[in-house]
């Protein structure tokens, strides 16, 4: 699949068909994808934890959805939770100096590329921000110290591609002056 159009297909998917797991193969490669992300300095300030076991996935979306909010990630077959690690000093260093916290960038140019990678399998994602984080973290034995910052649904979707809304080049981009 040519870049563009795989960024262009690549949406927010809410609805996952239950009677289909996700391959461990293309797992592998999704990941494989994160593994390769760059980051500053290369800290590669990233743990990724894949729940793929049915019974703790649909625990982990119930701890998601919570106050009404993703109530579709009961029914995610895949749980990739990104948990933020030590980054190197040197991308300490730099976020110090330049007033930028770089893992937390990093972690969202990993994401993407979960994303994308997952896109190109014929799997559906979403990335989540809203969870019990202390439920999570006591399910999968997340030591309490450390930050869970996302959880990456996977699965096949179970709806069509939507026709996707975007800003007018003209709103979002400009050359050589804001």
């Amino acid at each position: 699949m040519e870049f563009l159009q795989l960024a262009a297909s690549r949406q927010s998917d809410r609805a996952y068909d239950k009677t289909r797991a996700v391959e461990r193969e293309k797992l592998e490669r999704i990941l494989e994808a994160a593994r390769f992300s760059p980051s500053a300095c290369n800290a590669q300030p990233w743990k990724f934890v894949v729940v793929d076991e049915p019974e703790l996935a649909f625990k982990i979306g119930k701890a998601t959805a919570s106050l009404g909010m993703n109530k579709f990630a009961k029914d995610a077959p895949v749980h990739i939770l990104i948990v933020e690690e030590s980054a190197n000093i040197t991308s300490m260093l730099g976020s110090h100096i330049k007033d930028k916290y770089f893992p937390l960038i990093d972690i969202g140019i990993a994401s993407a590329h979960i994303t994308l990678a997952a896109e190109a399998e014929g799997l559906g994602s979403c990335i989540l921000g809203w969870f019990d984080e202390k439920t999570i973290k006591s399910l999968v034995g997340i030591p309490e110290k450390k930050r869970l910052l996302l959880d990456i649904t996977i699965g096949y979707p179970a709806k069509a591609k939507r026709t996707k809304s975007r800003k007018s080049k003209e709103k979002i981009i400009s050359y050589n002056r804001y």
